[in-house]
């Protein structure tokens, strides 16, 4: 070519990038808007501040010379990488390109999510991968799979040290929807969104059985049943959206305190609908989300996993501009009773808050654990420690309600003093006992009922009794297991004061690698 003038260099860098920026083209780009997705580039754009993203290994290149792959050219090898802003904060991430390949991730691919993901931990910054791909590279063989490997434990050297989200926009199967369930959060897109092991052609051959893409691993799929989603997005926006918020209350990292926003709302205010929220009937249900929204600031709770194990309610909010993570028993579904799922959902959620400094307040109204054959041959025992492991392991502030019930091993699990709480607040309609009156009067009681005349008579008679000496806070309280009884309508005042007071809260333990939670 002979000697090139700088404008003949500057003028092939030009073309070199903007065919690099159209990806797999113009109709595969236009296939991608006519199901509704975003392109990687437009994903990237849409989530960082405007004009603050820089690209890394733009031109990176697949070195596969098997299977016709030495023919082909892939911009960017399938993934785009780098850095920016997110509200002003500094965040690393990766956008996988449907356009390139079907987004399939191959050694150079995979090694550029490798760099960024060692760059947000060397900074702490938190890292975000958004995930439209075919899964590994069948071409590259174990070159492909050495690079998931090295992507997975990565996720588990960034675990509780920066926060990492994934968000699932196109398929992710196989091997590499292991890389999402190692993050902290999961956003899936409805309709787009596709995680399983194995898809709907291997189970037909294998098993027989027949089921389409989005009933064995759409978004409502592992938002209901396993778990695995946190929130469930309902467009490319939406999932940009949703992360952005997400990120407001955390963090960057570990040794940081998450951010803290000036509040316009009267920081001490009383709420009187609070005195009348609860039912009379201790048996009705009512919906602990109304309670959580009079207390936090703005009436604003971003719940996490709606949708997965409803009987326990797990999410953020700020209170007087402070991050809390809020766990609470939800009496509308199941009668908030704890089980295997919700025992799952909220022991890995109170691990998260502890890993990066955001106290927990926990709303209690629990009549106990879930009886039954299933429970128990599916481990609730094993489950069901998981929640006292975290809560006890857990060093950041604790701020416990009691609300209404707080029956027996359930009580200890959502974070009596004895696991741990920092303060104890309880109203007057707490009920806090071994177990409920009615069976508690059955087994203490069951001698005199039996030799009662009118059996229903004497056992309301002893219900009652019981319920006048145990089903109140006073008893509780006059033990220290309680430090305050208060006016539901003081509620959001006692609980900011409770934080303040107790937010620079030491609690050294004793030293070891790390615990061996019961899994």
């Amino acid at each position: 070519m002979g000697n090139r003038t700088i404008s003949e260099k500057i003028k092939e860098y030009q073309q070199k990038v903007e065919t690099i920026k159209k990806g797999g083209g113009e109709k595969r780009i236009e296939k991608q808007h006519s199901l509704g997705k975003l392109t990687a580039r437009e994903r990237i754009d849409s989530i960082f501040d405007p004009n603050s993203f820089q690209e890394l290994f733009m031109f990176s290149k697949h070195r596969c010379n098997f299977m016709g792959m030495e023919k082909k050219e892939l911009p960017a090898d399938g993934v785009i990488t780098g850095c920016g802003e997110v509200n002003g904060r500094t965040v690393y991430a990766y956008s996988q390109d449907f356009t390139v390949s079907g987004g399939a991730a191959g050694e150079i691919h995979e090694k550029k999510i490798c760099e960024i993901m060692d760059m947000a931990i060397k900074c702490g910054v938190p890292f975000i991968g958004i995930n439209d791909g075919g899964g590994a590279r069948i071409q590259e063989g174990v070159d492909a799979l050495s690079g998931y490997g090295q992507i997975f434990f990565r996720n588990t050297l960034l675990s509780g040290v920066v926060p990492q989200i994934s968000i699932i926009a196109g398929p992710c199967a196989g091997g590499a929807a292991y890389s999402p369930a190692l993050t902290d959060f999961v956003i899936m897109v409805k309709n787009s969104a596709q995680m399983f092991i194995t898809g709907p052609s291997v189970l037909k051959a294998v098993t027989g059985e027949e089921i389409s893409t989005q009933a064995l691993g759409g978004a409502m799929t592992h938002a209901k049943l396993s778990g695995v989603c946190h929130f469930v997005a309902e467009n490319d926006y939406d999932a940009m959206n949703i992360t952005k918020k997400l990120l407001s209350y955390l963090p960057s990292n570990n040794l940081e305190e998450p951010p803290v926003f000036k509040t316009d709302e009267s920081t001490l205010r009383r709420d009187e609908t609070l005195n009348n929220i609860l039912p009379d009937d201790a048996k009705q249900p009512y919906n602990i989300k109304d309670i959580i929204k009079k207390v936090v600031d703005n009436g604003k709770f971003l719940e996490v996993q709606e949708f997965y194990a409803p009987n326990i309610v797990i999410g953020f909010a700020r209170i007087n501009g402070r991050s809390i993570g809020i766990v609470a028993n939800q009496p509308a579904h199941m009668a908030g009773v704890l089980d295997i799922n919700t025992s799952d959902k909220s022991s890995r959620f109170i691990r998260f808050c502890n890993c990066f400094n955001i106290p927990i307040v926990t709303f209690v109204d629990v009549p106990g654990f879930l009886p039954g054959v299933d429970q128990e041959y599916d481990g609730i025992i094993r489950h069901g420690a998981k929640m006292l492991f975290a809560y006890s392991a857990a060093i950041v502030p604790k701020i416990t309600l009691i609300v209404r019930k707080a029956y027996g091993g359930a009580y200890l699990a959502m974070c009596s003093k004895d696991m741990g709480a920092d303060r104890v607040i309880a109203w007057p309609t707490a009920e806090i006992a071994v177990m409920g009156a009615e069976g508690a009067a059955k087994i203490i009681f069951r001698k005199e009922i039996n030799e009662a005349e009118d059996k229903e008579a004497k056992f309301q008679e002893k219900v009652n009794e019981y319920k006048k000496n145990f089903a109140n806070p006073y008893v509780a309280a006059a033990h220290n297991y309680i430090d305050e009884i208060i006016e539901p309508a003081e509620t959001r005042r006692h609980i900011i004061r409770a934080l303040e007071s107790i937010i620079k809260k030491r609690d050294i333990r004793p030293p070891k690698k790390h615990g061996n939670m019961p899994l």
